[in-house]
């Protein structure tokens, strides 16, 4: 039985009201503008959208916040049309310019060219438009500027608003939100959000009247998946055993995890490891208990004939099992393919998975590895043995495609951009998708796979940051990645976001995500994961220098810190003292009850457990002085030992008896000595490793030094001390007391301790019969007392915190000259205000995460007499943040470049030792890796020329290169820098750059 048709199907009542409502819906809007706008579309919009789109043309803001794929555009589109009806501008902001290039493009073809404008960080087109769309740093940087463009605004719509939790970009998101006229109504689109509340709260107080639309469902159903050895078996059964869905219409509440999980993975964990061909099938039918072919109906069995799809996978297969070399195989080792879990099953390779999800109709597929390397590997991988999951007819439109997109390469650089390689990939229908690639293929990928001419996309977490490319089906090759400082499981907000793209609306029935089972796979775990939708909106808001310039350029100091305190930042962080001061109160009511128990009738308790305590913090300092004495014997007993000594080791990391091989009376912390114990092992010791003094009691005569890497010597030696200590005591602790000992205690003569035990044996309350029980309740007092001034510390660090920054920062630009000390502007004011000054109007244009480092080094003309090559090469470094895996920077042969570079490092380094002394986060320092490349490319070379000898992608180089042509566009308006900041734009925005940056 389809397991789906149950919950499918509606009944005809069912029916009848669906369609009443739809009946009701299209009453209510008539004469509408939505009326108008729904006509657009050949299907009825869900009630979230309408709901969205009503609130607008009531006038009104509106956060929405639905699951990836839902529609949630449908209601920024809304924006735009009631913008062009009613007469006024409307911006649409996205986070990443490919968001903004692919919803210009939708624009464009809705509207007309002449329409639609787009402005990023290097593009300008038509910024007088209607309709323009932009990233969200250009709005932010056109409201400090107070520019022109603004003037009709009514409508900004933000897409990706859930991006404001980046710790590098998200503060622009708040920046932009506080700063808009409160006449312009705000479209903020989310990913479902854990506290969609909160920070709708946080938009209505401070942008007015703001409805909250949230959608949980998604609108496509999905279905879980697990690949185990060479099954592929359902996550979620129901009693009975049938697959459940987990999320969307006909989602299930009763599901279970599928019992046979369990079985096959504790089977794993028993089974030795089997060799030869037979040890498992490769690309074979599902098991029982797995997708029971419920796919088939939507898959490769329609784009050709069974026959010939059941041939491809034999001689797949085929090929797997030993027509390629050994280089294949150890690739898999290191990239996540054939491996096995448990020690028993064998994991599929990445072809035999591809192989396995067409028999199963789950192509066009997403499989995120997140690993750049990873994903280049897979396509290896499936070249190598020779996968094709496309038709002749495929084949030839993706030809066409490929040869027109791709004429814009030049032939010198093909080779260095896997150009070749990457239309074999793409003409067998897969590829990869990550940041490294240069963005004109990245684009390709999109479109081949949007138009499902490429069926696989092997892609980085990167692809789930909203560009539009739904899939039927998402693998999840591991559940864990690197964050940027640690390997570390996925998040339950990272796996929705991921498994989002699952399902595509208008064309698939259903979605599935599938997992990779790999060692230590945990079943009950990964349904944990699926089933939590978990993933909360922390702000990363944070005063920065330009910040901090342009409020108070247009504010008074007031004002300009009232302002950071409206910030969603500032928000959460009063929002969590309400639950601290609550705290606080049942604690001060807990130690109030704890006081009245402690009370005794004979005197003071507190006073005499303030005695009790110093003695013992007393007799502490006492014993922490002879614990040093002790250190300071055994480091003097270690310094004189000799080789061949025998010792008795009085405890700690070590014990027993040993025989002194070496001692290195060099190293730091030591000295350190290389002992041989009873057993034959080898055993360093140090200082801190024993309580006191080891013990000479004989000496041993010892083999050389170099015949002791011998297992057999060390043995005999080990023999000849057991020998040695023949008739010893077996307890060579006792054998140190009798012969070293420890530092005698000085408690008993210590005058300051003997007269705090007076102190405590002549108070009242030592004789009370009940003195140990109001004892306790003395200690469970001070514990209360301790928590309660932690959380009243943690609430006055978090009261008025980003005001605090602000303040700090403040300081730092006042000393540094970036502001100045105004007196009092009107009779009664209180305090100075601060004014931006001559140096401080720069660094208000200087937008960067090095804003400060940038306005230091232009302050002191690090970067002056430079050609243009130089100067992009300088601010290349001023703007680069390296991967962990990248190279020394090279040298680049010009001493003025070289000058200009150890003048900015020194400015940064004066600059954070300022910033550590006013309590504010050091500024990083210049990063010059690519320095040489980008200074190469400026002086005219092409790209493979560029990029000789170094591992940069071409993607990053050329994302790079925009971000040098974003600041030097920022230095145009510089006097000194002016003119070679635009002889330097030139020079590097040529060839590819130029291409990229035109698209």
């Amino acid at each position: 039985m389809n397991p789906t048709s149950s919950s499918d199907t509606p009944s005809p009542a069912q029916q009848y009201a669906r369609w009443a409502a739809e009946r009701r819906e299209q009453k209510a809007i008539e004469g509408t503008e939505l009326a108008a706008f729904t006509a657009r579309y050949p299907f009825a919009l869900d009630e979230f959208q309408l709901a969205s789109c009503r609130v607008l043309e009531q006038g009104r803001s509106v956060l929405v916040a639905a699951p990836t794929g839902a529609g949630k555009t449908v209601v920024g589109e809304f924006a735009v049309h009631l913008a062009l009806a009613q007469g006024r501008k409307v911006f649409y902001t996205a986070p990443i310019k490919a968001l903004s290039n692919q919803k210009h493009a939708e624009l464009t073809e809705w509207l007309g060219a002449e329409r639609v404008g787009l402005l990023t960080g290097d593009t300008s087109v038509r910024p007088d438009a209607d309709v323009v769309v932009m990233t969200t740093e250009v709005l932010r940087n056109m409201l400090y500027a107070d520019s022109s463009l603004l003037d009709g605004l009514g409508f900004v719509v933000m897409d990706e608003v859930h991006y404001l939790a980046d710790r590098l970009r998200g503060p622009v998101w708040e920046e932009v939100i506080i700063h808009l006229a409160p006449s312009v109504q705000l479209v903020a689109l989310s990913a479902t959000v854990s506290n969609a509340e909160e920070f709708g709260a946080w938009l209505q107080e401070v942008r007015g009247s703001t409805e909250i639309v949230v959608s949980e469902t998604r609108p496509v159903p999905l279905w879980q998946h697990v690949i185990i050895g060479d099954q592929m078996l359902d996550l979620f059964v129901d009693d009975s055993g049938d697959p459940v869905i987990s999320h969307g219409p006909g989602a299930r509440s009763d599901r279970q995890v599928n019992p046979e999980l369990h079985r096959l993975t504790a089977l794993a964990t028993q089974l030795p490891e089997r060799h030869g061909p037979d040890r498992g099938r490769r690309g074979g039918p599902p098991s029982r208990k797995g997708t029971r072919g419920r796919h088939r109906p939507r898959g490769s069995a329609q784009r050709r004939p069974e026959r010939e799809a059941r041939h491809d996978l034999d001689r797949r297969d085929h090929d797997h099992r030993g027509s390629h070399g050994s280089r294949d195989h150890r690739d898999d080792r290191r990239s996540g393919g054939g491996g096995r879990i448990g020690g028993g099953q064998r994991t599929l390779r990445r072809p035999e998975v591809l192989a396995l999800l067409d028999q199963h109709a789950l192509l066009p597929a997403i499989v995120f590895i997140f690993s750049r390397a990873g994903c280049e590997a897979a396509v290896r991988q499936c070249a190598q043995s020779r996968v094709r999951l496309t038709s002749e007819q495929e084949r030839r439109e993706i030809r066409a495609v490929l040869d027109e997109e791709l004429s814009l390469i030049p032939y010198e650089d093909a080779e260095i951009l896997g150009v070749a390689a990457f239309r074999r990939a793409a003409l067998d229908g897969y590829a990869c998708h990550h940041a490294g690639m240069l963005p004109l293929l990245k684009t390709v990928v999109e479109h081949l796979f949007e138009r499902g001419l490429v069926k696989a996309v092997f892609a980085t977490e990167t692809l789930a940051l909203g560009i539009n490319m739904p899939a039927r089906s998402v693998v999840l090759e591991k559940l864990v990645k690197f964050n940027g400082v640690e390997h570390a499981d996925l998040t339950p907000g990272e796996y929705t976001q991921l498994t989002g793209r699952a399902g595509r609306r208008g064309i698939d029935t259903e979605g599935h995500a599938v997992v990779m089972a790999g060692p230590r796979f945990d079943a009950d775990a990964v349904a944990s994961l699926a089933s939590r939708r978990t993933y909360p909106l922390r702000s990363a808001f944070r005063p920065t220098a330009n910040m901090a310039v342009n409020l108070l350029d247009r504010f008074d100091l007031a004002r300009a810190r009232e302002t950071l305190e409206t910030s969603f930042a500032q928000f959460q962080a009063d929002r969590s003292v309400v639950g601290l001061a609550r705290r606080a109160r049942e604690l001060e009511e807990t130690a109030e009850s704890y006081r009245q128990a402690m009370e005794c009738d004979r005197g003071d308790l507190v006073e005499y457990a303030d005695i009790r305590e110093r003695i013992s913090e007393r007799e502490k300092s006492l014993s922490r002085a002879r614990a040093g004495a002790d250190r300071d014997r055994t480091r003097s007993t270690l310094r004189s030992l000799q080789r061949g000594d025998v010792l008795a080791l009085p405890g700690g990391k070590r014990r027993g008896y040993a025989v002194v091989l070496d001692v290195d009376r060099r190293v730091l912390g030591g000295p350190q000595v290389d002992l041989l114990d009873t057993e034959g092992r080898r055993r360093s010791l140090r200082p801190g490793d024993v309580p006191s003094p080891p013990a000479v009691i004989d000496t041993l005569r010892l083999p050389r030094q170099e015949s002791l890497g011998s297992g057999k010597v060390r043995k005999d030696t080990a023999a000849a001390l057991r020998q040695r200590l023949a008739g010893q005591d077996d307890d060579a602790h006792r054998e140190v007391r009798r012969r070293a000992g420890r530092t005698p205690s000085t408690a008993a003569s210590d005058e300051r301790l003997q007269q705090l035990r007076a102190e405590l044996a002549a108070h009242p309350c030592h004789s009370c019969p009940d003195l140990e029980s109001h004892l306790r309740w003395v200690g469970r007092w001070r514990k209360t007392r301790g928590e309660l001034e932690g959380v009243r510390r943690r609430i006055s660090g978090r009261t008025s915190s980003l005001a605090r920054q602000f303040d700090r920062l403040t300081a730092l630009l006042v000393e540094l000259g970036y502001l100045r000390a105004e007196g009092p502007q009107a009779a009664g004011d209180e305090g100075e205000e601060l004014v931006p000054t001559a140096s401080g109007l720069r660094l208000r244009r200087v937008f960067s995460d090095r804003d400060l480092l940038i306005a230091e080094c232009l302050e002191h003309g690090a970067w002056t007499g430079l050609d243009p090559a130089g100067l992009a090469a300088v601010v290349s470094a001023a703007v680069h943040e390296s991967r962990r895996d990248d190279r020394a920077p090279e040298v680049i042969p010009d001493p003025a470049v070289d000058a200009a570079l150890e003048a900015s490092a020194r400015i940064a380094q004066r600059l954070q030792a300022l910033e550590t002394r006013h309590g504010i986060e050091p500024t990083t320092p210049p990063d010059p890796a690519v320095a040489a490349i980008v200074h190469r490319w400026a002086r005219g070379e092409h790209l493979a020329a560029a990029l000789a000898g170094n591992d940069l992608p071409p993607g990053d180089f050329v994302r790079h290169c925009r971000q040098v042509i974003d600041l030097l566009d920022q230095l145009t308006a510089d006097e000194q820098l002016g003119a070679t900041a635009r002889a330097a734009i030139a020079a590097v925005r040529r060839g590819l750059v130029a291409q990229e940056i035109g698209r």
